[in-house]
């Protein structure tokens, strides 16, 4: 007998769809793909305190900070990386369930573990944003030095240098950052992700 067939998920009074009617909005996951460096987390805060100031319930998961703590025993290998993914995917499922407009900033370099996000919170919850920075740019950015690591060979399975990351193919917002304002991302994420909120 399998550990699954003794685990029967409680059916609670309040649903999803009460929240949702007291809110007055439709939660929503808002996925920042994009290299390390390329302005996820910038962009991220940026739109949950615009969205908090418009009164809407939110909470950022940003990558380092849930690897110090729910994923601290992940390392960087692809299969440590697909169950990151996974497991911040189930977190972001609860809180949706909660009503909470959930901003995920991770790198999530492969399609693969993104589609599945996608499909486990609901096609119709999902909103991608690819942060599209050139690399050589998120190189000389390198706020933590983490590029410089990667090419002297101490960091090893490094996205964007020794270890791939699979472009969005087909985003729901495009965010071109070169030659771009922070403020001016901002406001194209405003207006392609607000509407979707209502």
């Amino acid at each position: 007998m399998g550990i699954e067939e003794n685990i029967i998920p409680h059916d609670h009074l309040i649903k999803q769809s009460d929240r949702i009617k007291k809110l007055g909005y439709g939660p929503k996951l808002i996925w920042f793909t994009g290299l390390s460096g390329s302005g996820k987390s910038t962009l991220a805060s940026a739109l949950e305190t615009y969205l908090y100031n418009q009164d809407f319930l939110t909470y950022i998961l940003d990558g380092d900070n849930i690897r110090s703590g729910l994923n601290k025993d992940l390392d960087f290998t692809d299969e440590s990386r697909v169950e990151n993914i996974r497991r911040i995917s189930e977190v972001s499922k609860l809180f949706l369930d909660a009503g909470v407009v959930v901003l995920t900033a991770f790198i999530s370099p492969f399609r693969a573990d993104r589609q599945q996000a996608k499909e486990l919170v609901g096609e119709e919850n999902f909103i991608e944003v690819f942060v599209d920075t050139p690399l050589e740019i998120c190189e000389k950015r390198d706020v933590k030095g983490l590029y410089a690591k990667a090419r002297a060979g101490k960091i090893a399975n490094f996205t964007g240098i020794d270890s791939p990351f699979e472009r969005p193919e087909n985003p729901d917002v495009h965010i071109l950052t070169d030659g771009q304002t922070v403020e001016d991302s901002l406001n194209e994420l405003i207006k392609k992700i607000v509407p979707k909120l209502k």
